[in-house]
């Protein structure tokens, strides 16, 4: 199934998408009237049987009528991790992380797809654009081991890790950076893992004006999605709604010195998982 917010005459609203509509929860008799709500009360069975409900609801509405938010717009905690791919290791000069190495953003930088991306007025020259799969928890995770990592991880998503290389740079935890309002675009939806044949599999890109500037695929992660749920549940509990982004391979706009501008539109695309498409704007 996939699981989307949209705005709703309460805030965001959780939907399943079914073809080229969704259907409000409020309609299949859910337990929860948002995206992490029912990720708080719904194993993966249940998950699955709310989406096959939704393939017979009578109640739909046009996706393109609706505003969409991020899948999960309140996370407890948003966890990036940097330097993922070799290539992208590489291309930055940097050496192989012996670990997963992470950092963190927050719900301040969550969009949807067809929100703006907002370049800060101080620092609006060198914003870069990063492809990247993103899981999202679904089941409590603290130590737990790789094997059965996945079993605590309710779906995945395409994100956009934007950055503002010069803040990212002046200070080595790199938040600064990231952690910025709307430099997180993430969706269109949340798709349970019942959907995805394999996320070590996975091609993913980026297009902006429609050009295809960053290429790669998920089986060149250096550390995989088993491994880094793994290896943060050892560190913390990990909680229903949490996002863990899973970092970029080659291709960003830094190593081309091809930065977003206002007007640019920027796609990330993640094969069978969809695309989050935003237009870039000045402050």
């Amino acid at each position: 199934m996939r699981l989307v917010s949209h705005e709703g005459d309460a805030g965001p609203a959780a939907a399943v998408h079914v073809g080229d509509a969704i259907v409000p929860v409020s309609a299949l008799d859910a337990p929860a009237a948002t995206v992490l709500g029912l990720l708080k009360r719904l194993d993966a069975d249940g998950l699955r049987d709310l989406g096959e409900r939704a393939t017979r609801a009578e109640e739909r509405i046009p996706i393109a009528e609706v505003k969409l938010h991020a899948p999960v717009p309140d996370p407890q905690k948003l966890i990036c991790l940097g330097l993922n791919y070799r290539d992208h290791a590489e291309e930055t000069g940097q050496e192989i992380p012996a670990a997963p190495m992470w950092f963190a953003k927050f719900a301040n930088s969550l969009i949807g797809s067809g929100a703006d991306i907002v370049l800060p007025a101080a620092h609006a020259e060198y914003v870069d654009y990063e492809a990247e799969l993103a899981l999202v928890i679904g089941r409590t995770a603290r130590n737990i081991e790789a094997g059965n990592a996945l079993a605590h991880v309710a779906g995945a998503m395409p994100f956009n890790d934007v950055s503002a290389r010069d803040l990212q740079l002046q200070n080595p935890l790199w938040t600064s950076g990231k952690a910025i309002d709307t430099f997180a675009p993430c969706g269109p939806a949340l798709v349970s893992l019942d959907e995805i044949e394999n996320l070590e599999g996975l091609g993913l890109r980026t297009r902006v004006n429609g050009d295809i500037l960053q290429e790669g695929t998920t089986a060149n992660l250096i550390f995989g999605p088993a491994e880094i749920v793994a290896w943060l549940s050892r560190t913390m509990t990990l909680l229903p709604g949490d996002i863990i982004a899973t970092g970029t391979p080659a291709g960003v706009g830094a190593a081309q010195g091809r930065f977003l501008r206002a007007g640019d539109t920027v796609e990330v695309e993640i094969d069978g998982l969809g695309a989050v498409l935003n237009t870039v704007r000045s402050e």
